[in-house]
């Protein structure tokens, strides 16, 4: 019996570009990321209070049954307490930018974390605000970062953001903005009023003249990415990785970090997008940057995005193999293929969004064709970021048939 319905429809695009020029594009990935960014990032984000990596599950069972050798998921469901690896990205980018400013306003030349947090420059720190849009996990972390360290904060968020998610956001001291349109609308929004008002833009996604925060945002994600290689087997590297898409921020971190930390023995780069919000997929189609538009409505919320950033497309141009396109009914289902393991496998919570990477393998290898293009066989190591845990637990519930508590009861 298979995995995943065989009547799913699935997209496939192959990057014609992927290391098209090796050398030039090494060059090129490494001024947006590289090893010394995450150095500094990662001595950071270890050093906050709370920092444990997130665990690594090896899914032997299912493995068998997706017809792989090995699969591994990174499951970032307890990141801080946050629910998802974006903890990682918008707190760090929050805290390097309330460091260049004290620096810039001549309060602090060398702020740390640690002075923030105790409040050293309180008055200060507590003048600026910081803002974004979100679909729900990033601003919850750029929430988290501003209380954490001192500052204030303002959140948009477009019409159908769930009230769970929403109310997650305003826990942290969060203002919470609703923007009529998708999440692309909801940017324009925040950078609209952010320029009226004096704040600071803290997004994910970067746009033309603004990249520095995008950047350290994506160089944050590189310590998962990092996190992953410590903990997999010394001689059982994967041959294949399946990533999520949204603005292209993790699969850029993810896709810059092992080009060059593994280099000649890199894995396969494989994004996955929704297929009701496929900016990715239609930017590597037509060969540069193409926005998909329309209200965007998936229900993988995290991403739900129709424009890819301009910085993360500097690295996902020639840094990935291919991207397909998967539908919510199979992401549904890979929730509950989680929550209810095959064999011996641990139960996981794994929200929405984390489950693309594993339903488009799983659709991948249910499809001799596009099994062949991806170069996947039973001798694939497959590596996953699970990148979120219920981070809507009402929305959860309702989609899997019982609570993310019950699951972990049982893990």
């Amino acid at each position: 019996m298979p995995l995943m319905n065989p009547a799913y429809p699935l997209g496939h695009v192959a990057n014609p570009r992927v290391a098209a020029r090796d050398a030039a594009y090494g060059e090129r990935q490494r001024k947006v990321l590289n090893r010394d960014a995450h150095a500094i990032a990662a001595r950071e984000i270890t050093s906050w209070p709370g920092y444990e990596r997130t665990p690594l599950h090896s899914l032997p069972a299912l493995a068998a049954k997706a017809g792989v050798d090995r699969l591994w998921y990174k499951d970032e469901s307890g990141r801080f307490g946050l629910g998802s690896f974006k903890a990682l990205g918008g707190a760090y980018a929050v805290l390097r930018l309330l460091i260049s400013e004290l620096a810039r306003s001549g309060v602090a030349e060398r702020a740390t974390a640690a002075d923030l947090v105790a409040r050293r420059y309180a008055d200060a720190v507590s003048g600026v605000t910081v803002t974004c849009a979100t679909d729900g996990n990033h601003g919850r972390s750029v929430a988290w970062g501003a209380q954490q360290f001192g500052c204030r904060c303002v959140i948009y968020v477009h019409a159908t953001v769930s009230e769970g998610r929403k109310k997650a956001i305003e826990r942290y001291g969060a203002r919470v903005v609703v923007v009529q349109g998708n999440y692309d609308d909801a940017v324009r929004q925040a950078a609209r009023d952010a320029a009226a008002n004096g704040w600071h833009v803290v997004s994910d996604t970067s746009y033309e003249d603004y990249v520095d925060v995008p950047r350290d945002v994506m160089q944050g994600y590189t310590v998962m990415a990092q996190e992953a290689l410590d903990q997999l087997p010394a001689t059982e590297l994967p041959t294949h990785v399946f990533v999520q898409g949204g603005v292209g921020g993790v699969a850029a971190a993810v896709a810059g970090h092992f080009w060059e930390t593994l280099g000649e023995r890199r894995p396969r780069i494989i994004v996955v997008e929704p297929d009701r919000a496929a900016c990715i997929f239609e930017s590597v189609r037509a060969g540069r940057l193409t926005s998909v538009h329309g209200d965007l409505d998936t229900v993988m919320a995290g991403l739900s995005c129709g424009e890819v950033s301009l910085l993360a497309w500097e690295i996902l141009e020639e840094g990935i193999a291919d991207v397909l396109a998967v539908p919510d009914e199979a992401a549904i289902d890979c929730m509950r293929l989680l929550a209810n393991p095959v064999g011996d496998d641990p139960a996981i919570v794994a929200g929405e969004s984390a489950v693309a990477g594993l339903a488009g393998l799983l659709l991948a290898r249910e499809r001799p064709s596009v099994a062949d293009a991806l170069e996947l066989d039973r001798d694939s190591r497959v590596l996953l970021f699970g990148t979120e845990g219920a981070t809507d637990p009402e929305l959860y519930a309702r989609l899997v048939g019982r609570s993310h508590l019950d699951v972990e009861a049982v893990a």
